[in-house]
Protein backbone atom coordinates (compact mmCIF):
# COMPACT_ATOMS: atom_id res chain seq x y z
CA UNK A 1 0.00 0.00 0.00
CA UNK A 2 3.03 2.09 0.92
CA UNK A 3 3.64 2.20 -2.78
CA UNK A 4 -0.05 3.66 -4.48
CA UNK A 5 -0.33 6.78 -5.06
CA UNK A 6 -3.91 6.77 -2.90
CA UNK A 7 -2.03 6.45 0.00
CA UNK A 8 -2.10 8.75 2.53
CA UNK A 9 -0.51 7.98 4.83
CA UNK A 10 3.44 8.93 3.67
CA UNK A 11 6.66 8.12 5.31
CA UNK A 12 4.50 5.95 7.60
CA UNK A 13 4.33 1.57 8.10
CA UNK A 14 0.75 0.79 7.87
CA UNK A 15 -1.01 -0.96 10.75
CA UNK A 16 -4.20 -2.21 8.77
CA UNK A 17 -6.88 -3.87 10.71
CA UNK A 18 -10.07 -5.62 8.72
CA UNK A 19 -13.26 -3.86 8.88
CA UNK A 20 -15.51 -4.95 6.32
CA UNK A 21 -15.11 -7.91 3.68
CA UNK A 22 -17.79 -8.84 0.62
CA UNK A 23 -17.20 -11.79 -1.56
CA UNK A 24 -18.93 -10.61 -5.15
CA UNK A 25 -19.65 -13.22 -7.69
CA UNK A 26 -17.67 -12.99 -10.81
CA UNK A 27 -17.90 -14.38 -14.37
CA UNK A 28 -14.85 -15.77 -14.57
CA UNK A 29 -14.29 -19.49 -13.37
CA UNK A 30 -10.91 -18.43 -12.25
CA UNK A 31 -11.28 -15.37 -10.23
CA UNK A 32 -12.87 -14.50 -7.04
CA UNK A 33 -13.53 -11.16 -5.87
CA UNK A 34 -12.64 -9.94 -2.26
CA UNK A 35 -13.86 -6.06 -1.57
CA UNK A 36 -12.24 -5.02 1.70
CA UNK A 37 -12.41 -2.32 3.70
CA UNK A 38 -9.32 -1.95 6.23
CA UNK A 39 -8.21 0.81 8.76
CA UNK A 40 -4.67 2.26 9.17
CA UNK A 41 -4.62 3.10 12.94
CA UNK A 42 -0.74 4.22 12.01
CA UNK A 43 -2.41 7.34 9.96
CA UNK A 44 -4.02 10.07 12.18
CA UNK A 45 -7.06 10.14 12.09
CA UNK A 46 -7.07 6.42 11.02
CA UNK A 47 -7.56 6.04 7.39
CA UNK A 48 -10.39 3.75 6.24
CA UNK A 49 -9.36 2.16 3.09
CA UNK A 50 -11.32 0.25 0.32
CA UNK A 51 -9.33 -2.34 -1.43
CA UNK A 52 -10.98 -4.75 -4.03
CA UNK A 53 -9.08 -7.99 -4.99
CA UNK A 54 -9.35 -10.50 -7.32
CA UNK A 55 -8.08 -14.09 -6.03
CA UNK A 56 -6.47 -16.57 -8.80
CA UNK A 57 -5.24 -19.84 -8.61
CA UNK A 58 -3.00 -18.79 -12.04
CA UNK A 59 -1.52 -15.86 -13.00
CA UNK A 60 -2.48 -14.25 -16.56
CA UNK A 61 -0.71 -12.81 -18.92
CA UNK A 62 0.45 -8.95 -18.57
CA UNK A 63 -0.78 -8.81 -15.20
CA UNK A 64 2.49 -8.68 -13.45
CA UNK A 65 2.00 -5.27 -12.46
CA UNK A 66 -1.23 -5.71 -10.60
CA UNK A 67 0.18 -8.45 -8.67
CA UNK A 68 -0.06 -8.34 -4.85
CA UNK A 69 1.29 -11.88 -3.47
CA UNK A 70 0.26 -14.64 -2.54
CA UNK A 71 -1.71 -15.65 0.68
CA UNK A 72 -2.14 -18.78 2.96
CA UNK A 73 -4.27 -20.79 0.45
CA UNK A 74 -1.79 -20.02 -2.51
CA UNK A 75 -4.42 -17.90 -4.39
CA UNK A 76 -2.66 -15.32 -6.68
CA UNK A 77 -3.93 -11.80 -5.30
CA UNK A 78 -3.83 -8.60 -7.75
CA UNK A 79 -5.36 -5.46 -7.48
CA UNK A 80 -9.39 -5.38 -8.60
CA UNK A 81 -9.12 -2.04 -10.49
CA UNK A 82 -6.32 -3.90 -13.28
CA UNK A 83 -8.32 -7.29 -13.74
CA UNK A 84 -11.16 -7.26 -15.79
CA UNK A 85 -13.10 -9.62 -13.35
CA UNK A 86 -13.69 -6.81 -11.25
CA UNK A 87 -13.78 -4.23 -13.72
CA UNK A 88 -16.95 -6.08 -14.88
CA UNK A 89 -18.67 -6.90 -12.07
CA UNK A 90 -17.95 -3.43 -11.05
CA UNK A 91 -19.95 -2.04 -13.84
CA UNK A 92 -23.09 -4.79 -13.36
CA UNK A 93 -23.32 -3.00 -9.75
CA UNK A 94 -23.49 0.11 -10.90
CA UNK A 95 -26.24 -0.54 -12.93
CA UNK A 96 -24.22 -0.20 -16.32
CA UNK A 97 -24.09 -3.35 -18.75
CA UNK A 98 -22.27 -3.62 -21.35
CA UNK A 99 -20.36 -6.39 -23.54
CA UNK A 100 -17.23 -6.85 -24.45
CA UNK A 101 -15.79 -3.91 -22.41
CA UNK A 102 -12.00 -4.05 -22.02
CA UNK A 103 -10.91 -1.26 -19.36
CA UNK A 104 -7.87 1.09 -18.53
CA UNK A 105 -7.00 2.28 -15.79
CA UNK A 106 -6.08 5.81 -15.60
CA UNK A 107 -2.60 6.83 -15.05
CA UNK A 108 -3.31 10.87 -13.55
CA UNK A 109 -5.66 9.92 -10.38
CA UNK A 110 -3.96 10.14 -6.42
CA UNK A 111 -6.26 9.53 -3.92
CA UNK A 112 -8.54 7.52 -5.91
CA UNK A 113 -8.17 5.46 -8.90
CA UNK A 114 -10.76 5.81 -12.20
CA UNK A 115 -11.23 2.98 -14.85
CA UNK A 116 -11.82 3.79 -18.08
CA UNK A 117 -14.10 1.86 -20.19
CA UNK A 118 -13.89 3.02 -23.78
CA UNK A 119 -13.21 0.15 -26.40
CA UNK A 120 -16.65 -1.46 -26.88
CA UNK A 121 -19.08 -0.35 -29.27
CA UNK A 122 -21.30 1.95 -26.90
CA UNK A 123 -20.40 5.57 -25.32
CA UNK A 124 -17.66 5.49 -23.13
CA UNK A 125 -17.69 6.17 -19.27
CA UNK A 126 -15.68 5.75 -16.72
CA UNK A 127 -15.68 4.80 -13.06
CA UNK A 128 -14.01 6.17 -10.10
CA UNK A 129 -12.89 3.73 -6.58
CA UNK A 130 -13.00 6.01 -3.68
CA UNK A 131 -9.80 4.77 -1.88
CA UNK A 132 -10.63 6.27 1.28
CA UNK A 133 -13.66 5.51 2.07
CA UNK A 134 -16.25 8.40 4.35
CA UNK A 135 -19.44 7.30 6.20
CA UNK A 136 -22.16 9.44 4.45
CA UNK A 137 -22.64 10.75 1.31
CA UNK A 138 -19.51 11.70 -0.65
CA UNK A 139 -20.24 14.59 -2.41
CA UNK A 140 -18.55 13.56 -5.54
CA UNK A 141 -22.03 11.79 -6.11
CA UNK A 142 -24.18 14.01 -4.77
CA UNK A 143 -23.13 17.01 -6.48
CA UNK A 144 -22.87 15.39 -9.98
CA UNK A 145 -25.96 13.77 -8.93
CA UNK A 146 -28.21 16.45 -8.43
CA UNK A 147 -26.19 18.50 -11.71
CA UNK A 148 -27.29 15.96 -13.66
CA UNK A 149 -30.47 15.58 -12.81
CA UNK A 150 -30.87 19.62 -13.17
CA UNK A 151 -29.96 18.66 -16.89
CA UNK A 152 -26.90 20.91 -16.62
CA UNK A 153 -23.76 19.87 -19.12
CA UNK A 154 -21.19 21.18 -17.27
CA UNK A 155 -20.05 18.17 -15.76
CA UNK A 156 -20.16 14.59 -17.16
CA UNK A 157 -23.31 12.67 -17.44
CA UNK A 158 -23.87 10.54 -14.03
CA UNK A 159 -24.87 7.03 -14.08
CA UNK A 160 -24.46 5.30 -11.15
CA UNK A 161 -23.28 4.57 -8.00
CA UNK A 162 -22.10 1.67 -5.14
CA UNK A 163 -22.47 1.98 -1.86
CA UNK A 164 -21.84 -0.05 1.05
CA UNK A 165 -22.80 -0.91 4.79
CA UNK A 166 -20.02 -1.32 7.50
CA UNK A 167 -19.70 -1.78 11.40
CA UNK A 168 -16.70 -0.06 12.55
CA UNK A 169 -15.66 0.37 16.26
CA UNK A 170 -12.56 2.49 15.67
CA UNK A 171 -13.94 4.73 12.97
CA UNK A 172 -15.81 6.60 16.28
CA UNK A 173 -14.95 8.42 19.37
CA UNK A 174 -18.11 6.43 20.88
CA UNK A 175 -16.81 2.77 19.71
CA UNK A 176 -20.39 2.38 18.30
CA UNK A 177 -21.56 -1.05 16.94
CA UNK A 178 -24.25 0.79 14.91
CA UNK A 179 -23.63 0.55 11.00
CA UNK A 180 -22.12 3.04 8.85
CA UNK A 181 -23.35 3.54 5.22
CA UNK A 182 -20.66 4.96 2.26
CA UNK A 183 -19.75 5.21 -1.15
CA UNK A 184 -17.55 3.05 -2.72
CA UNK A 185 -17.58 3.79 -6.77
CA UNK A 186 -19.36 5.50 -9.11
CA UNK A 187 -19.47 6.17 -12.75
CA UNK A 188 -19.87 8.88 -15.43
CA UNK A 189 -19.41 9.38 -19.32
CA UNK A 190 -16.43 9.59 -20.11
CA UNK A 191 -16.02 12.49 -22.75
CA UNK A 192 -13.14 11.78 -25.42
CA UNK A 193 -10.46 14.40 -26.62
CA UNK A 194 -10.35 16.49 -22.97
CA UNK A 195 -7.88 18.02 -21.88
CA UNK A 196 -7.16 19.29 -18.68
CA UNK A 197 -6.92 23.15 -17.59
CA UNK A 198 -3.70 22.82 -15.76
CA UNK A 199 -1.19 21.96 -18.50
CA UNK A 200 -3.33 23.63 -21.37
CA UNK A 201 -2.61 27.02 -18.48
CA UNK A 202 0.80 26.22 -18.08
CA UNK A 203 1.50 26.03 -22.45
CA UNK A 204 0.21 29.26 -22.80
CA UNK A 205 2.31 30.99 -19.75
CA UNK A 206 5.06 29.44 -20.87
CA UNK A 207 4.64 30.86 -24.56
CA UNK A 208 3.38 33.82 -23.52
CA UNK A 209 -0.19 33.70 -24.93
CA UNK A 210 -2.92 34.97 -23.59
CA UNK A 211 -5.92 32.53 -21.91
CA UNK A 212 -8.02 35.75 -20.88
CA UNK A 213 -10.66 34.00 -23.21
CA UNK A 214 -10.24 30.01 -22.09
CA UNK A 215 -10.39 32.26 -18.88
CA UNK A 216 -13.42 33.79 -19.53
CA UNK A 217 -15.60 31.10 -20.12
CA UNK A 218 -14.20 29.42 -17.46
CA UNK A 219 -15.82 32.11 -15.07
CA UNK A 220 -19.03 31.75 -16.90
CA UNK A 221 -19.25 27.95 -16.75
CA UNK A 222 -18.31 28.25 -12.75
CA UNK A 223 -21.23 31.26 -12.37
CA UNK A 224 -23.64 28.19 -14.30
CA UNK A 225 -22.83 25.21 -12.00
CA UNK A 226 -22.85 27.59 -9.14
CA UNK A 227 -26.32 28.84 -9.92
CA UNK A 228 -27.35 25.43 -10.61
CA UNK A 229 -26.59 23.98 -7.35
CA UNK A 230 -28.09 26.80 -5.66
CA UNK A 231 -31.43 25.84 -7.42
CA UNK A 232 -31.20 22.27 -6.73
CA UNK A 233 -29.60 21.99 -2.89
CA UNK A 234 -29.88 23.76 -0.18
CA UNK A 235 -28.90 27.03 0.77
CA UNK A 236 -29.27 29.67 3.39
CA UNK A 237 -27.97 33.29 4.63
CA UNK A 238 -25.25 33.28 6.68
CA UNK A 239 -25.70 33.76 10.66
CA UNK A 240 -23.54 35.41 12.93
CA UNK A 241 -22.29 32.15 13.91
CA UNK A 242 -21.45 31.03 10.58
CA UNK A 243 -18.91 33.78 10.11
CA UNK A 244 -17.36 34.09 12.80
CA UNK A 245 -16.71 30.12 12.52
CA UNK A 246 -15.21 30.90 9.08
CA UNK A 247 -12.92 33.68 10.61
CA UNK A 248 -11.78 31.36 13.37
CA UNK A 249 -11.01 29.05 11.21
CA UNK A 250 -8.75 31.61 9.02
CA UNK A 251 -6.82 32.39 12.11
CA UNK A 252 -6.14 28.90 13.43
CA UNK A 253 -4.87 28.10 10.38
CA UNK A 254 -2.61 31.17 10.19
CA UNK A 255 -1.00 30.83 13.57
CA UNK A 256 -0.73 26.59 12.41
CA UNK A 257 1.37 28.03 8.72
CA UNK A 258 3.15 30.17 11.17
CA UNK A 259 5.15 27.50 13.09
CA UNK A 260 6.02 26.03 9.38
CA UNK A 261 6.98 29.66 7.66
CA UNK A 262 8.49 32.25 10.05
CA UNK A 263 8.14 34.72 7.12
CA UNK A 264 4.52 35.56 7.92
CA UNK A 265 5.09 36.27 11.31
CA UNK A 266 6.20 39.90 10.17
CA UNK A 267 2.93 39.84 8.09
CA UNK A 268 0.60 38.62 10.59
CA UNK A 269 -0.74 42.07 11.59
CA UNK A 270 -2.08 42.50 8.23
CA UNK A 271 -2.85 39.23 7.31
CA UNK A 272 -5.35 39.29 10.41
CA UNK A 273 -6.58 43.19 9.20
CA UNK A 274 -8.30 41.43 6.02
CA UNK A 275 -9.65 38.53 7.77
CA UNK A 276 -11.00 40.97 10.53
CA UNK A 277 -12.45 43.10 7.51
CA UNK A 278 -13.87 40.41 5.82
CA UNK A 279 -15.94 39.80 8.71
CA UNK A 280 -17.85 42.99 8.73
CA UNK A 281 -18.41 43.08 4.81
CA UNK A 282 -21.31 41.74 3.15
CA UNK A 283 -21.76 38.08 3.02
CA UNK A 284 -23.64 35.89 0.04
CA UNK A 285 -25.92 32.94 0.70
CA UNK A 286 -24.29 30.34 1.39
CA UNK A 287 -24.46 27.29 -0.62
CA UNK A 288 -23.15 23.98 -1.89
CA UNK A 289 -19.70 24.53 -3.81
CA UNK A 290 -16.90 22.48 -5.53
CA UNK A 291 -14.57 22.99 -2.62
CA UNK A 292 -11.28 22.00 -4.10
CA UNK A 293 -11.63 24.41 -7.26
CA UNK A 294 -8.46 24.62 -9.40
CA UNK A 295 -7.37 24.37 -12.97
CA UNK A 296 -6.92 20.22 -12.40
CA UNK A 297 -10.28 19.88 -11.80
CA UNK A 298 -11.53 21.51 -15.02
CA UNK A 299 -11.36 19.88 -18.38
CA UNK A 300 -11.57 21.86 -21.73
CA UNK A 301 -13.78 20.16 -24.85
CA UNK A 302 -12.22 20.25 -27.96
CA UNK A 303 -14.97 22.85 -29.35
CA UNK A 304 -13.45 24.99 -26.04
CA UNK A 305 -16.19 24.20 -23.69
CA UNK A 306 -15.13 23.70 -19.97
CA UNK A 307 -16.39 21.05 -17.76
CA UNK A 308 -16.27 20.77 -13.80
CA UNK A 309 -14.96 17.28 -12.53
CA UNK A 310 -13.87 15.86 -8.66
CA UNK A 311 -16.44 17.52 -6.69
CA UNK A 312 -14.94 15.30 -3.81
CA UNK A 313 -13.79 18.61 -1.81
CA UNK A 314 -10.22 18.00 -0.31
CA UNK A 315 -10.14 14.24 0.48
CA UNK A 316 -8.75 14.74 3.57
CA UNK A 317 -10.78 16.89 5.45
CA UNK A 318 -13.68 15.16 7.14
CA UNK A 319 -16.90 14.44 5.34
CA UNK A 320 -18.75 16.48 7.50
CA UNK A 321 -17.18 19.57 6.58
CA UNK A 322 -17.03 19.02 2.69
CA UNK A 323 -20.94 18.25 2.82
CA UNK A 324 -21.69 21.65 4.66
CA UNK A 325 -23.34 24.96 2.80
CA UNK A 326 -20.50 27.02 2.03
CA UNK A 327 -19.37 30.20 0.16
CA UNK A 328 -19.23 29.72 -3.58
CA UNK A 329 -16.47 32.81 -3.23
CA UNK A 330 -14.08 29.82 -2.12
CA UNK A 331 -14.33 28.43 -5.35
CA UNK A 332 -13.64 31.42 -6.75
CA UNK A 333 -10.33 32.74 -5.07
CA UNK A 334 -9.24 28.63 -5.18
CA UNK A 335 -9.03 29.42 -9.22
CA UNK A 336 -7.44 33.25 -8.60
CA UNK A 337 -4.56 30.85 -7.12
CA UNK A 338 -4.53 28.38 -9.44
CA UNK A 339 -3.73 30.88 -12.23
CA UNK A 340 -1.05 32.82 -10.00
CA UNK A 341 0.58 28.92 -9.55
CA UNK A 342 0.42 28.15 -13.35
CA UNK A 343 2.74 31.28 -13.84
CA UNK A 344 4.88 30.79 -9.94
CA UNK A 345 5.25 26.98 -11.04
CA UNK A 346 7.46 27.71 -14.13
CA UNK A 347 8.99 30.42 -12.12
CA UNK A 348 10.35 27.89 -9.52
CA UNK A 349 10.83 25.06 -12.10
CA UNK A 350 13.51 27.59 -13.80
CA UNK A 351 15.24 28.87 -10.33
CA UNK A 352 15.36 25.09 -9.38
CA UNK A 353 17.45 24.74 -12.70
CA UNK A 354 19.47 27.22 -11.67
CA UNK A 355 19.98 26.05 -8.24
CA UNK A 356 18.96 26.11 -4.90
CA UNK A 357 17.14 29.15 -3.31
CA UNK A 358 17.32 30.20 0.46
CA UNK A 359 13.87 30.48 0.92
CA UNK A 360 14.62 31.69 4.70
CA UNK A 361 15.94 34.95 3.14
CA UNK A 362 13.24 35.46 0.98
CA UNK A 363 12.86 39.66 0.29
CA UNK A 364 9.00 40.04 0.49
CA UNK A 365 9.29 43.37 -1.38
CA UNK A 366 10.76 41.72 -4.21
CA UNK A 367 8.33 38.94 -4.11
CA UNK A 368 5.32 41.05 -3.92
CA UNK A 369 7.02 43.22 -6.95
CA UNK A 370 7.51 39.71 -9.20
CA UNK A 371 3.97 38.99 -8.60
CA UNK A 372 2.68 42.01 -9.60
CA UNK A 373 4.59 41.75 -12.84
CA UNK A 374 2.80 38.24 -13.38
CA UNK A 375 0.75 39.83 -16.59
CA UNK A 376 -0.30 36.90 -17.88
CA UNK A 377 -2.04 36.04 -14.53
CA UNK A 378 -3.73 39.34 -13.82
CA UNK A 379 -5.42 39.10 -17.14
CA UNK A 380 -6.47 35.23 -16.79
CA UNK A 381 -7.74 36.52 -13.14
CA UNK A 382 -9.57 39.40 -14.19
CA UNK A 383 -10.67 37.26 -17.43
CA UNK A 384 -12.15 34.85 -15.24
CA UNK A 385 -13.98 37.10 -12.79
CA UNK A 386 -15.51 39.55 -15.95
CA UNK A 387 -17.26 36.28 -17.38
CA UNK A 388 -18.43 35.07 -13.47
CA UNK A 389 -19.73 38.51 -13.10
CA UNK A 390 -21.35 38.04 -16.28
CA UNK A 391 -22.79 34.89 -16.05
CA UNK A 392 -24.01 34.57 -12.56
CA UNK A 393 -25.08 38.75 -12.38
CA UNK A 394 -23.09 39.12 -9.15
CA UNK A 395 -21.18 41.82 -8.31
CA UNK A 396 -18.22 40.54 -7.10
CA UNK A 397 -16.77 43.95 -6.46
CA UNK A 398 -19.18 44.40 -3.35
CA UNK A 399 -17.68 41.13 -2.11
CA UNK A 400 -14.11 42.19 -2.87
CA UNK A 401 -12.85 42.20 1.11
CA UNK A 402 -14.46 38.59 1.72
CA UNK A 403 -13.09 37.38 -1.43
CA UNK A 404 -10.00 38.92 -0.77
CA UNK A 405 -9.81 36.87 2.58
CA UNK A 406 -10.83 33.45 0.83
CA UNK A 407 -8.12 34.25 -1.50
CA UNK A 408 -5.65 34.99 1.71
CA UNK A 409 -6.77 32.14 3.76
CA UNK A 410 -5.92 29.70 0.16
CA UNK A 411 -2.39 31.33 -0.48
CA UNK A 412 -1.51 31.05 3.68
CA UNK A 413 -2.63 27.27 3.81
CA UNK A 414 -0.60 27.04 0.26
CA UNK A 415 2.87 28.31 1.86
CA UNK A 416 2.09 25.85 5.29
CA UNK A 417 1.96 23.26 2.20
CA UNK A 418 4.50 23.76 0.27
CA UNK A 419 7.39 24.54 3.29
CA UNK A 420 6.46 20.97 4.48
CA UNK A 421 6.82 19.36 0.64
CA UNK A 422 8.04 21.89 -2.18
CA UNK A 423 10.76 24.14 -0.08
CA UNK A 424 11.60 25.74 -3.73
CA UNK A 425 7.84 26.38 -4.37
CA UNK A 426 7.37 28.69 -1.06
CA UNK A 427 7.95 32.15 -2.67
CA UNK A 428 5.00 30.83 -5.08
CA UNK A 429 2.62 31.50 -2.36
CA UNK A 430 4.29 34.01 0.01
CA UNK A 431 4.06 36.83 -3.19
CA UNK A 432 0.20 36.35 -2.98
CA UNK A 433 0.60 36.45 0.61
CA UNK A 434 2.41 40.02 0.51
CA UNK A 435 0.18 41.17 -2.29
CA UNK A 436 -2.66 40.44 -0.46
CA UNK A 437 -2.26 42.75 2.18
CA UNK A 438 0.24 45.05 0.20
CA UNK A 439 -1.39 48.81 0.09
CA UNK A 440 -1.70 48.48 -4.31
CA UNK A 441 -4.18 45.86 -3.50
CA UNK A 442 -7.19 47.68 -4.76
CA UNK A 443 -5.61 47.47 -8.12
CA UNK A 444 -4.40 44.00 -8.14
CA UNK A 445 -7.23 42.66 -10.50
Amino acid sequence: MTRQRWYAGKGRVPNLVEVSRQEWQSDDPDARIRVLLVRDTANNPPSLYHVPIVLRRTIPRGSGAAFIGRDEHDDYLFDGAYDAAYTHTLLRRLGVHRDNETSRVHGGEQSNTSIIFDTGSEAPLVAKIFRLVHAGENPDVVLQTALTSAGNRSVPRMLGSVTTTWVDPLGSDTHTDEPSTGHLAFAQEFVPGVRDGWPLALEAAAAGESFAADAERLGRVTATVHTALASCMPTREPTLGDIVGFVAGWHQRLAVAMSDVPQLRALRPAIEAVYDAAREAPWPVLQRIHGDYHLGQVLRRPSGEWLLVDFEGEPLRPLAERTRVDSPLRDVAGMLRSFDYAVGSLRSESRAAAGAIDTASLDLDALALEAARADWAREARAAFLDGYIAESQTDLRAHRALLDAFELDKAVYEAMYEARNRPTWLPIPLAAVAYLVSADRATKR
